[in-house]
């Protein structure tokens, strides 16, 4: 806590997030020699991000050190890992460029509508859907940078096994959260009418 009584935006949580964002160039420079070895260590890099995600809500619930700060850039890194690591596997034609406009176009859509939302005074909570969004896209991106088979397992095959799952699950979840954002509209323009009544 800062003198102020306020909590201080530079704790542990926010910056294993601050890290995850750190780990992006690392991840981006790795992914532009394609072979075995700098596959396996992106794999790493990005398995160690994914670690911090898993940490920082943790230690941030546990001790109590949620701030507005952080409920911003939490979200923002894993986004932006996500977001670079399928952008480059496109480059490496591991995955088909349509699956990571689907991916990435849904978040850009959630982001505009979550500040349409908070200008209007009004919280659109999330649904479990988005949670398991998040774990199928982690392990078809841990799949897809692995890509080599290792003791005979095929990891590309799993990789996109589990990104198909990740896009329906993205379609469907985003179809959820357009369809909670009219009704919170819808309610608000009934209440603004039967005021005006």
């Amino acid at each position: 806590m800062t003198p102020t009584g306020k909590k201080s935006i530079f704790n542990l949580p926010n910056t294993l997030s601050m890290f995850r964002i750190g780990c992006i160039p690392l991840l981006v420079i790795l992914l532009f020699f394609p072979h075995k070895t700098t596959s396996f260590l992106a794999a790493l890099v990005f398995g160690l991000a994914s670690i911090s995600d898993l940490l920082d809500g943790f230690v941030a619930r546990r001790h109590h050190l949620v701030t507005t700060f952080g409920q911003f850039l939490d979200p923002l890194a894993d986004k932006l890992i996500v977001s670079a690591a399928l952008i480059m596997l496109i480059r490496l034609g591991r995955v088909p460029a349509w699956m990571v406009v689907v991916i990435i176009g849904r978040e850009l859509a959630i982001m505009g509508l979550r500040s349409v939302a908070v200008s209007e005074g009004k919280v659109i909570s999330a649904d479990n859907l988005g949670k398991q969004k998040m774990v199928f896209q982690t392990v078809a991106v841990l799949g897809l940078l692995l890509h080599y088979e290792y003791y005979g397992v095929n990891f590309h095959a799993i990789g996109m096994f589990f990104l198909w799952l990740a896009v329906i699950i993205t379609l469907w979840s985003g179809f959820n959260y357009f369809r909670n954002f009219w009704h919170v509209l819808e309610d608000d323009t009934d209440s603004a009418g039967s005021e005006s009544n």
